[in-house]
């Protein structure tokens, strides 16, 4: 009965320890994925901050967008009162 017990409660360290094991490598990945993010994002800005027309180029797409949303969203409205 004590050997039962026993193994059983060796699976359940190990099934434990797989576990863990897992856990750590699906946090390891997600801190990968953040970290390249996180570059990316450093990137970007250094380009954004060192180029003047980058800047007013993704501000003028920025404006364009938001037109466009509207637009849609104006239209959409239309399309659900006919």
């Amino acid at each position: 009965m004590a050997e039962s017990e026993s193994q059983d409660g060796d699976y359940n360290r190990g099934k434990m320890v797989e576990n863990i094991k897992t856990d750590l490598e699906e946090l390891l990945e997600e801190m990968e994925k953040l970290t390249v993010r996180a570059a990316w994002m450093a990137y970007s800005y250094t380009a954004i901050q060192t180029n003047a027309d980058l800047s007013n180029a993704m501000q003028h797409s920025e404006d364009v967008f938001l037109m466009c949303k509207e637009q849609i969203e104006k239209k959409w409205q239309e399309v659900l009162l006919e």
